[in-house]
């Protein structure tokens, strides 16, 4: 009995199990998070005028459609729940695939859990602190508990997905609705002289606002669980992203209407001035709990795709087989998901004694992954000359010119990451720290090389 149930788990596979909408839902609750409470004040000091506030939110999601028509050919191709691992090993070789792995594991996926439960952890302070370290105490409890809920089995994680995607959404809404019932504040007087020289927007706004828009490439990790592979994925990343475009215009429109471009400027928390303005202290409150319920959908969405890479390093390497076994009872990988913990509660660990451990794990992560971004629309170059797993897959319109734009996009983001990370003091710390991580995942993968299966 014993030896039966090993065997099935050594041999069960990822099945297609999500449906349209709950690979939409996924994508909805992994972009939309806290960026969008924290973003529009930054960009709103670094735009000109409301027009072009407005229109730089409206070019955040044209250029991350952009990117989601080449993720949606690379997905609908190759389907797989290694995603981007599977990708660039297909198109680059098993070494660079093994780096990715290892960089999501470490670097990217970890990093950004920890850093998503750090913003559990400050909201839920407010609430009721737990003491000097209340932050990181309620991040490493979310990350458990969120872990806990994944392993127990997918189905129920999908469900809370859905669930916190739904309430989610409502709260967002019923800010926007408190922002455009609010009377707008009064003109502020027009300067003497006008700088003709200023430019219309600085760069760190278009930072800021593709930093809020990240995420929807998770999608590329449940190819291989969803029920229509060849257009499921395309059709879940094109109806995502117009939902998170609609819902973050009508946001920013809210705070315009309610705050002006003045005061969104000098707001450190904007969207909770707007729900001061219009309901009150009432109103922050219900703020904080649209926020805790943001964090934590994208908490477990970030978690439910960050292990499928574990999974599929697992598959490839003996070094890393304990991490290649799907357990069929509760239909996910559950060794992965383990690990996976456990890395981001050590970050969280060593980020607690940071001045801002949000803050350190963002610069922690952001290079690394605008680097493999890069590098994975560079691969569609390269795979289009392959024969797909797919013999009718979904071919992005305009190539070569749009996965050129959308290179050419993940080029700036990185330089623009590497560089801003740099020139904080805190963040510096986790720049450094990640880049170390990296690279020490090159030794790693000579040692690994040797226990690589066949595939």
């Amino acid at each position: 009995m014993t030896s039966l149930a090993s065997e099935q788990t050594q041999t069960a596979q990822p099945r297609p199990s999500l449906l349209l909408g709950d690979a939409v839902a996924m994508i909805v609750g992994i972009v939309i998070g806290v960026g969008i409470f924290r973003a529009p004040s930054i960009v709103a000091g670094n735009v000109s005028s409301e027009g072009v506030f407005l229109a730089l939110w409206v070019a955040g999601g044209v250029i991350s459609l952009i990117g989601a028509l080449c993720y949606a050919e690379l997905g609908s191709a190759y389907p797989s729940a290694g995603g981007e691992y599977f990708f660039l090993r297909r198109a680059y070789g098993d070494w660079l695939g093994f780096l990715f792995a290892w960089a999501r594991m470490t670097v990217i996926q970890t990093g950004a859990i920890a850093a998503i439960a750090f913003v559990v952890g400050d909201y839920a302070t407010q609430i009721l602190p737990l003491g000097a370290k209340s932050a990181a105490i309620y991040a490493a409890l979310a990350v458990v508990l969120i872990t806990w809920l994944n392993i127990v089995g997918t189905t129920e994680s999908k469900w809370l997905q859905n669930i916190l995607t739904i309430v989610l959404a409502l709260s967002i809404l019923g800010v926007v609705v408190a922002g455009l019932s609010a009377t707008p504040p009064a003109a502020a007087a027009a300067p003497a002289v006008a700088d003709k020289a200023a430019p219309l927007f600085s760069g760190l706004a278009l930072i800021f606002i593709l930093l809020t828009y990240g995420g929807w490439n998770e999608a590329a990790y449940l190819t291989a669980e969803m029920r229509d592979t060849k257009r499921g994925i395309v059709r879940a990343l094109i109806i995502g992203i117009l939902i998170i475009t609609t819902l973050y215009l009508l946001l920013n429109y809210a705070y315009l209407n309610a705050l002006g471009l003045a005061g969104m400027r000098e707001s450190k928390a904007v969207a909770t001035d707007l729900m001061k303005v219009t309901w009150g202290a009432a109103g922050a409150l219900v703020l904080g709990a649209a926020v805790v319920t943001a964090a934590l959908s994208t908490l477990n969405a970030t978690i439910f795709t960050g292990a499928r890479t574990n999974y599929a390093l697992g598959r490839d390497f003996a070094l890393f087989g304990f991490l290649g076994k799907w357990h069929e009872r509760s239909g996910a990988p559950v060794n992965a998901l383990l690990l996976q913990g456990a890395i981001a509660l050590v970050l969280v660990l060593l980020a607690s004694f940071t001045s801002d451990g949000f803050q350190t794990m963002v610069a922690y992560t952001a290079p690394a992954f605008w680097l493999f971004f890069l590098l994975t629309g560079i691969s569609l170059f390269v795979l289009r000359r392959q024969q797909p797993v797919n013999a009718e897959p979904f071919r992005v319109p305009l190539y070569p010119v749009t996965p050129l734009v959308f290179c050419a996009m993940c080029a700036y983001m990185l330089y623009s990451s590497v560089n801003y990370a740099m020139s904080l003091d805190p963040g510096s710390i986790g720049a450094i720290v990640g880049i170390g991580v990296l690279c020490a995942g090159i030794p790693v993968m000579l040692v690994a090389r040797g226990t690589q299966r066949q595939s």
